[in-house]
């Protein structure tokens, strides 16, 4: 491949931040007195192992790209959108183009980590710069530390120091499109398609991005009824980067403490992922590894395909299934009746909902399928068994919820639970004490 003109530049490599206001990386970019090109690859590594050829995430990021580069172009410049393993790309980038530095927005997964640094190391070869930025989150890595300079690994005081530490400034947003001017003067090729990509385009509405203060200011009494219109829905967003962690944090702080305490355990997650990589893939507490779960395959199905018996336990599935989306409450719900009605290791549900989720990110996932099992930080006690029909009755007492994703719930042909209740959850404590005695 010829190189595009002998410019050097600097290159913003947009992953989690699909955005072109208030990012870290590329204001850093642009104020970096070298032209600037964006650049999006549409990672192999990641799409390769996606099983659903119809995934809403991959359209929503192609959808979103067309609108970025829509953007680009009318501001005279443009975006690299490219498909294929990152070495592959990044080769034929600094083929194609005289790149002095490259600049990106910290992503705190062990892939990821390993894809920077992998990224990082080719590139000073080839004696160009790698900047990397904190914009995903409002503290990291070392930023909340206990005294004696280990990470919190208990949610509570770790939110107390979040919030000593915090003040107006770190939501003060990067302006960026007051530096537009400094953009690469290019075109580029029009993304790759969907389907070369090995994807299908599908009719489907994705949740709005606009922040709804009404929805935030009655976020505390409204979040854990899921037949209520009570949650922001930005959790997609967040994940993608298509808004901004500092404007959504500016809005919580004025108007909801409990809406930023759920953006500081999402803070929180990330930071305990970072530091602890390991609880990817096994137990925060080791001993949890040591449950001898039963792992029933039909059992399995049920739970995923919605038809427990438990309403509650079902209505979170048939949504999950259909909308990409599950109310938090009934996550809590879904996950504690798989891990301890049905004794399934949480590491299977946690898969399961990494395929469905539309706002699926790593850290979140498994910090809260942990929190369920009882095997992950400041996790519920092994011994606390949510029970569905009390849940139920508690946060959707009017059946709101439960008539619209389980309709035939009262129905002679709505099955009988498939485990009772009282019996699986004596039987949940008695193998989880019997495994960590």
């Amino acid at each position: 491949m010829s190189r595009n003109d002998d410019r050097e530049i600097a290159v913003f490599w947009m992953r989690r931040d699909l955005r072109l206001h208030d990012s870290a990386a590329f204001h850093h970019a642009l104020k970096s007195g070298l032209p600037v090109l964006p650049l999006f690859i549409f990672d192999w590594n990641i799409l390769h192992k996606l099983e659903d050829r119809e995934d809403a995430r991959v359209q929503f990021l192609h959808k979103e790209l067309r609108e970025i580069k829509k953007s680009l172009r009318n501001a005279g410049s443009d975006i690299e959108i490219r498909y294929g393993k990152p070495e592959n790309v990044w080769k034929e980038i600094t083929d194609t183009y005289r790149v002095k530095a490259i600049y990106t927005n910290n992503d705190y997964e062990p892939y990821a980590r390993e894809r920077d640094a992998k990224t990082a190391e080719t590139a000073a070869e080839k004696g160009i710069a790698f900047h990397s930025f904190k914009d995903h989150v409002i503290f990291e890595k070392d930023e909340i530390l206990k005294d004696d300079g280990d990470p919190y690994v208990v949610y509570s005081p770790y939110s107390r120091k979040w919030l000593k530490a915090f003040s107006e400034k770190d939501t003060a947003p990067f302006a960026c499109e007051k530096y537009f001017s400094n953009l690469l003067k290019t075109e580029t090729a029009d993304p790759p398609s969907l389907e070369e990509m090995g994807f299908s385009s599908f009719d489907f509405t994705y949740p709005s991005r606009e922040i709804d203060t009404e929805i935030v200011k009655n976020y505390a009494d409204m979040r854990d009824l899921p037949g209520k219109k009570g949650t922001s829905r930005l959790s997609m967003h967040l994940r993608f980067g298509t808004v901004s962690i500092r404007e959504v944090t500016a809005v919580a702080v004025k108007h909801s403490d409990s809406w930023l305490n759920e953006l500081i355990w999402r803070n929180f997650y990330q930071v305990i992922l970072w530091h602890f990589p390991e609880s990817a893939t096994q137990a925060f507490k080791p001993k949890y590894d040591n449950i001898p779960w039963r792992n029933d395959t039909a059992e399995f199905e049920a739970w995923c395909e919605g038809r427990t018996g438990y309403p509650m336990v079902d209505a979170g599935m048939r949504e999950l299934n259909e909308t990409g989306f599950m109310h938090n409450r009934v996550r809590m719900v879904t996950a504690s009746f798989l891990t301890k009605h049905l004794l399934i290791d949480w590491r299977w549900g946690e898969g399961y909902f990494a395929k469905k989720l539309l706002d699926f990110e790593l850290a979140s996932n498994n910090g809260g399928w942990q929190w369920a099992a009882g095997s992950g930080c400041d996790a519920a006690p092994y011994f606390r068994v949510f029970n569905p029909e009390s849940q139920m009755k508690k946060f959707d007492p009017d059946k709101k919820y439960i008539r619209k994703w389980v309709p035939e719930f009262q129905d002679s042909e709505y099955p009988d639970p498939i485990v009772p209740h009282k019996e699986s959850r004596e039987r949940a404590i008695s193998v989880y004490k019997s495994a960590l005695s």
